[in-house]
């Protein structure tokens, strides 16, 4: 019981970073660049504490690290600027749909070879992006930040896939948090910052509670879960960004959103629940 209710407060966390990115953003409230270095400060000192709380050696110098610090930083730029114009529903839907494809992607090209299930339900996954993607397929639908979510998706999948090493996720990620920091600062200093005081606070609560004490909360449970549940478990989040986007924000759910939703969503879980394949001879 302990173990679902840590699984589901991290599966929400996860979605309030849409809902939160997309009610800072479209607000008004705080630019894209701002969000994105206010969630990043914030989610390394909490990160940090947590590592002060816990004790231990925390090393950053290391060329290793950067790929992930990249990785990131490309997640968190993209994702920002996609929510200039995507709901929030649609943008989780499109990053997750993203994530899940490219890592897919990774395992089959590194000799996983995939089964006939796991094909399908890929093909069907992607057909359900391709919707989602279409322009004009929907009013909450944007070209530019559709492609800035799949960046931000690119991304956060490779960082996932470089994470996957670490024998120590907390220290990799506080590492990764603080290394990204600089990347960011380079990269949107130069462009015109606002910051309001709700902004400020919906960044702080981005990067500090639904970001760091979430993928904080989510290294601690995932040793406890099966992969196949973990993966399946992930299913929930776009259903529920769209769900509080359209409670809390406002937004709107059309039909071509539900079948791409459907299509995504229940490819992937098609996929998953197929019998782990044999990895290919190289």
């Amino acid at each position: 019981m302990r173990l679902a209710l840590l699984t589901a407060l991290t599966m929400i966390a996860f979605a309030a970073n849409s809902v939160l990115t997309r009610a800072a953003i479209d607000g008004g409230h705080i630019d894209p660049s701002g969000f994105a270095l206010v969630r990043v400060l914030s989610g390394a000192v909490v990160l940090g504490m947590l590592m002060t709380l816990r004790g231990g050696s925390l090393p950053l110098l290391r060329r290793s690290r950067l790929p992930g610090a990249f990785s990131l930083a490309a997640y968190m730029v993209g994702f920002s600027l996609a929510y200039l114009t995507l709901d929030a529903g649609l943008g989780a839907l499109i990053l997750f749909g993203v994530v899940q494809i490219a890592m897919f992607t990774h395992g089959a090209l590194r000799g996983a070879a995939p089964g006939t299930r796991q094909i399908t339900g890929a093909t069907v996954a992607f057909a359900g992006l391709v919707i989602a993607l279409w322009p004009g397929s929907g009013d909450n639908s944007d070209p530019v930040g559709a492609a800035l979510m799949v960046i931000a998706g690119l991304g956060w999948a490779a960082y996932t896939i470089l994470g996957r090493g670490a024998t120590d996720p907390l220290a990799a990620t506080t590492a990764n948090f603080l290394l990204c920091l600089p990347i960011l600062l380079v990269l949107l200093m130069s462009s015109g910052l606002y910051f309001s005081a709700t902004g400020l606070a919906l960044g702080m609560v981005c990067g500090g509670v639904t970001s760091g004490l979430g993928y904080a909360l989510w290294y601690s449970v995932l040793p406890r879960l099966e992969q196949a549940t973990a993966a399946i478990v992930q299913l929930s989040v776009p259903v529920i960004a769209i769900a509080s986007g359209a409670l809390l924000l406002g937004e709107a759910i059309d039909g071509m959103l539900i079948l791409a939703a459907v299509l995504v969503l229940g490819g992937i879980a098609w996929a998953i629940g197929a019998a782990p394949a044999r990895a290919g001879r190289g």
